[in-house]
């Protein structure tokens, strides 16, 4: 009987490698699920950072009507920064560098953020006569300025947080410099625009949004939402004429968009 029982015993054995086996099996057959499922995902990450160039091809065209009017190219100059917000931290998310290798979204996303960032909205400014009497071409100097910026090895310190000089938001200063060259004057414009283009080139680091530390993530996520908002409302109350009192408020993120990043690059060192 000892003998038989003892013949008898492998069996459970043999069920349990099997049963690994199996569980193996399902657990490779998942992985690999997962992994064409995240491959599929960060190669439409791409394809999300480069949708970016149909707004963009859109305020071009309204660029070369007659009759431009600049709140449509604001509009579709928005929903391109709306897309640049989000794709950074997706393609973080499905580690687009390790699953879609054979593109490099930083090569798009730098593509169409100077052209989106930079070259339209500054076009936009010499195309709408924003700049004093025939100055307008110094708009090439931002131009110039922003294409070195993009072009620095230190343009963006993900691991720091930061950005080297003006980050080249030259779509958000077009549009005070409607407002303030048709209320005010277009040499506020000017002044203001050649600054900004030192500024651009200049050692200077200020602070990445989609990075900011987390004491300051929140004011400058809720910050960020409110003052798209005020832009927003100054494109729709009779812009470029919108009500000076709603222009000097929404600068007070930027205000404090600038305090913050002095805090943070002085936390740095």
């Amino acid at each position: 009987m000892d003998q038989l029982n003892l013949f008898r015993h492998p069996k459970p054995r043999q069920d349990a490698w099997r049963g690994f086996f199996r569980a193996a099996r399902v657990n490779l057959s998942k992985l690999r699920r997962d992994q064409y499922f995240v491959a599929r995902a960060a190669y439409l990450v791409h394809l999300l950072t480069a949708s970016g160039i149909v707004p963009a091809a859109l305020a071009m065209h309204e660029m070369l009507q007659p009759d431009c009017d600049p709140r449509i190219v604001f509009a579709c100059l928005l929903v391109t920064t709306l897309i640049d917000s989000i794709d950074g931290p997706l393609a973080r998310r499905f580690e687009v560098k390790r699953n879609a290798p054979s593109l490099d979204g930083r090569v798009i996303d730098d593509l169409l953020d100077y052209l989106t960032f930079a070259f339209i909205p500054l076009m936009l400014i010499w195309r709408m006569d924003w700049m004093p009497g025939r100055l307008g071409f110094t708009v090439m100097i931002a131009m110039g300025a922003s294409l070195l910026g993009f072009a620095h090895r230190e343009a963006k310190s993900e691991s720091r947080g930061v950005f080297r000089g003006f980050p080249s938001y030259w779509n958000l200063f077009a549009i005070y410099a409607g407002v303030f060259s048709t209320q005010v004057s277009p040499w506020l414009t000017a002044i203001t625009l050649w600054g900004l283009s030192v500024l651009t080139v200049s050692p200077v680091w200020v602070l990445y949004p989609n990075l900011a530390p987390k004491r300051f993530k929140g004011a400058i996520f809720i910050g960020g939402i409110l003052w798209t908002l005020c832009l927003i409302a100054m494109l729709l109350m009779d812009y470029p004429r919108s009500p000076l009192w709603l222009v000097y408020g929404s600068l007070a993120y930027p205000l404090y968009y600038v305090i913050v990043s002095v805090v943070h690059v002085r936390s740095m060192n």
